[in-house]
């Protein structure tokens, strides 16, 4: 009988062994620590089902740092968005975030930097990482002069450009405003939509703004009039406004654009019925690898950098954009060191195959002399690699309630419904009520 119990509990302590490992679930890399080893949290918002190239590069780059450093492990965690951004919430309220984990830019790093939550990493990009950024990336991850995050994506906004249109009328791509000026006169004369813009969505408006702002005062002078160290009132800003108007009364966007989205307004140009269109890279597959998109028009489409004004202070290879998601590195975690060098591997890795894999402009400069990938693609990386500045989306660097008026002001600026004087001044009213 004795003989017979032990078996019994020898079977018992299999199935509960058996029963324990099932309850894991599927969301780890690896072990957890055996005795000696270290475990890195990540948590990350690339879930299998819906970003099935992104999730597995992760996994990738999982198994490469794993097998360079056998004795750390990493735990995965994956979430989709809006479940990731809710937990990431309930997780810093009770000091318990992953040691590594994905962040935005600007204002919403603030929180968490003031609670001391997110380690800077500084030290990191000063180690090498820094250099194989595209400028003016890293800044929209720092507060106060300190690094907070390592951005992962970035986004451009290039005038795109139907080729065919611009060859019938005897066009070439504007590498001047009084060029573009022209450009614009040419296809309106002609009864062609020069400009597909939907302000309804008002940010896209800001970014034709922020460029002419650009180009006339300088790539610091939008951002030190919001950051205080400038004004709104300056002189190339107010002049920006007026140019906005100017191109209004050209009739250099599609009609109604200011009640039309932003999805609605770009099919005058996909249906190769509008002459240009400023929007993000994000653009990018449907004018290249989409095979829904016809490929007359794919063909048809190239894109050019907002040209320069005569006696203006901006340079033509500054752009407007940001970066997406970045990385952070708990300020609490007990293994920092471990997660900072695999946050900046996780970098360094996803620079070399987001592009290729999955269709992502990333944050890093890309060598394509070797990768494989449509011209414009390549075009787009090496002006990138060129870029003296990226400036970030004006209403990102807002706080949300003058990001508000920001835009409303825009509409209004684009509806004719205020002079470029007033613009300005409630723009500086409303950031006064920030102080």
């Amino acid at each position: 009988m004795k003989k017979k119990a032990v078996s019994m509990l020898a079977m018992f302590m299999v199935i509960f062994s058996l029963v324990l490992s099932g309850c894991s679930g599927g969301q780890t890399s690896g072990a957890e620590n055996g005795g000696s080893g270290k475990t890195i949290k990540f948590m990350h918002l690339w879930p299998a089902g819906s970003a099935k190239q992104h999730n597995q590069i992760v996994q990738d780059i999982v198994t490469e740092f794993e097998k360079e450093n056998p004795d750390t492990k990493v735990q995965l965690e994956i979430l989709s968005n809006e479940q990731y951004k809710e937990k990431l919430k309930v997780l810093s309220a009770s000091n318990e975030l992953p040691d590594v984990g994905m962040t935005w830019a600007a204002g919403f790093l603030e929180p968490y930097t003031k609670g001391n939550m997110f380690a800077e990493l500084d030290d990191v990009l000063d180690n090498g990482l820094g250099d194989t950024y595209i400028a003016g990336t890293t800044e929209a991850y720092a507060i106060d002069g300190k690094t907070y995050g390592l951005p992962l994506e970035l986004n451009i906004a290039p005038v795109f450009y139907n080729k065919e249109i611009f060859k019938k009328y005897n066009l070439e791509a504007p590498t001047t405003y009084d060029e573009f000026k022209n450009v614009v006169k040419t296809l309106a004369d002609n009864g062609v939509t020069p400009i597909a813009l939907g302000n309804k969505d008002r940010w896209t408006g800001s970014m034709w703004y922020m460029y002419l702002a650009d180009r006339l005062g300088g790539k610091e002078t939008l951002t030190n009039a919001i950051n205080r160290e400038g004004t709104f009132e300056d002189p190339a800003l107010v002049k920006a406004a007026e140019e906005i108007k100017e191109l209004v009364k050209m009739n250099a966007f599609v009609k109604g654009y200011n009640g039309l989205s932003n999805d609605e307004a770009k099919g005058p140009f996909m249906n190769g019925q509008a002459g240009m269109y400023l929007m993000g890279t994000w653009e990018l597959p449907n004018y290249t690898t989409n095979e829904e998109v016809p490929q007359e028009f794919r063909d048809s489409v190239g894109f050019f950098k907002f040209p320069t004004i005569d006696g203006g202070k901006g340079d033509i290879d500054s752009f407007v954009g940001g970066p997406g998601v970045g990385l952070f590195v708990a300020e609490g975690s007990k293994v920092k060191e471990e997660a900072k060098d695999f946050a900046a591997f996780f970098v360094e890795k996803w620079g070399e195959r987001s592009v290729t894999d999955a269709g992502v402009i990333p944050a890093t400069k890309v060598d394509t002399s070797k990768v494989d990938l449509p011209q414009m693609y390549i075009d787009v990386l090496d002006e990138l690699s060129e870029a003296s500045n990226i400036t970030l989306y004006a209403d990102v660097q807002m706080s949300p309630s003058v990001a508000q008026e920001h835009l409303n002001l825009i509409q209004s600026l684009f509806g004719d419904q205020i002079t470029a004087e007033d613009f300005a001044k409630k723009h500086e009213a409303a950031l006064s009520k920030e102080k």
